[in-house]
């Protein structure tokens, strides 16, 4: 099985103004004239982790890490004001002309796959490859899953510490109740509701209990700017169109890509990766059956890494 490369650090890191007062983190790090692929995080708001360059031989790759609007190192951190899908992708296209990268691979994850996605069906002429983990079709129906019913079954000991700031008079509608917290005036009562909705997501992220990661979604910068970002996305059914994604699909039959899913994601559960696979044959995808929805557990660490590799081969074949 494969494991993660050593780690490296950034060769070039930028500062680049977007619209008012948005501000991005990008550096790069391997091979400036390698591959170019960009790391597309979750959430939305969750950040990139150091650990993220390390999926990549650094001798074969341009390794691109973006921090989302209000997310990770871009500032103002949790900011949601001008915070919407289509801006994102509107910030993928710069950082992409800023680095003079002509096409890339996408390599996202959760939220990252969404966005992926949707900035592929954009721009499909931009993308060399796809390598997709987790994927998340934000679908009302997926938004309700996890915030609503469906993982409180499955992590019902977990969900009663998620619900207990919201009164019961509001649990008809957590991300609503939710959302009326972390935009609080209140600083406390926002920091406690970004908590409980971050440590939610953390500890539901694994097959097996994993307290790093939990930790890691506990820390008030991480859940802060996740919270508050993850629920205004929520709120506007993250800016799509009904099913948008699976209905553009077509869009991405000529790109090379590889769907990476575990089968016991309670996150984002696999019928997303179904339903994807089926609009999007041309696709590989890999249910890996020891493994629930992190990026760090290591049949989905093995999968990514074999990923990138094949759909980069598959770069060097069409070039032959």
């Amino acid at each position: 099985m494969l494991t993660l490369y050593p780690e490296i650090k950034p060769n070039a890191q930028h500062r680049l103004a977007v619209d008012p007062p948005h501000e991005l983190y990008v550096e790069e790090s391997g091979n400036p004239d390698g591959i170019p692929v960009l790391v597309v995080h979750g959430g939305p708001g969750g950040g990139c982790e150091d650990y993220y360059r390390r999926f990549f031989d650094a001798e074969r790759y341009r390794i691109i890490l973006m921090d989302q609007r209000g997310a990770g190192r871009s500032t103002p951190l949790a900011e949601f004001d001008g915070n919407t899908t289509q801006k994102l992708v509107q910030d993928m296209e710069t950082v992409r002309s800023f680095l003079g990268v002509s096409r890339w691979i996408l390599f996202g994850g959760s939220w990252g796959s969404t966005l992926s996605l949707v900035y592929a069906q954009t721009h499909p002429d931009k993308v060399l490859g796809l390598v997709l983990r987790g994927i998340f079709l934000c679908r009302p129906r997926d938004i309700q899953w996890f915030y609503q019913d469906g993982a409180s079954r499955v992590f019902p000991d977990y969900w009663q510490d998620f619900v207990a700031p919201i009164p019961e008079s509001e649990r008809g509608d957590l991300v609503s109740a939710y959302y009326r917290r972390l935009t609080s005036t209140n600083e406390l009562e926002q920091i406690q509701a970004a908590k409980a909705w971050s440590i939610w997501e953390g500890r539901c992220a694994t097959l097996h209990p994993n307290p790093r990661v939990v930790e890691h979604f506990g820390h008030p910068h991480v859940a802060i700017a996740l919270a508050r970002i993850e629920c205004h996305y929520f709120m506007n059914n993250a800016f799509l169109e009904d099913n948008q994604i699976v209905r553009d699909a077509a869009a991405l039959k000529d790109i090379p890509g590889l769907i990476v899913h575990g089968r016991y994601d309670m996150v984002c559960p696999l019928d997303n990766a179904l339903a994807l696979s089926e609009a999007w044959p041309e696709a590989d995808l890999r249910i890996i059956r020891d493994a629930g929805h992190s990026a760090s557990e290591p049949a989905i660490v093995d999968a990514l890494m074999r990923g990138i590799d094949e759909v980069a081969a598959k770069l060097d074949d069409d070039a032959s």
